[in-house]
């Protein structure tokens, strides 16, 4: 049973955002900072991925924990919901295999991708080692 009321969920759903997120914006903070150059939200690629590399054919995606159903065994963010599961599974898990479909396609356009997840942003120098050792190979 949700704990609070259908208008109140309804308002605090419709902030969140899909693009420009703070974990994204923290992301592109620490790439810019390091001298690296990207585009956005390419619309011509298959998912919108949120960082490009287009001269590196590389792609970082910046996903949530709880939209995208990261790890629920180990992750402290992502879960399941308690309320209107018969919605949210379903809507929860389309996410999951739009993700891997956009990814085999991507992979097959030549771009290799990068997921960063919302609970890995809290550790800075190891994130930006593995964001570089990325982008430099």
């Amino acid at each position: 049973m949700d704990k609070i009321s259908p208008a109140r969920r309804s308002k605090n759903m419709q902030k969140i955002k899909s693009r420009d997120t703070v974990p994204e914006l923290h992301i592109r903070k620490m790439i810019f900072a390091e001298g690296y150059r990207y585009r956005l939200h390419v619309k011509n690629l298959p998912g919108k991925p949120d960082i490009v590399f287009p001269k590196r054919k590389k792609i970082i995606f910046v996903n949530g924990c709880f939209w995208h159903m990261h790890n629920l065994s180990s992750c402290k963010i992502s879960h399941v919901p308690k309320s209107r599961i018969d919605f949210w599974m379903p809507k929860l898990l389309r996410n999951v295999e739009r993700d891997k479909t956009n990814l085999a396609r991507l992979n097959e356009l030549g771009y290799k991708t990068f997921v960063i997840w919302e609970c890995e942003i809290n550790g800075k120098n190891k994130l930006l080692a593995r964001i570089k050792s990325f982008l430099d190979e």
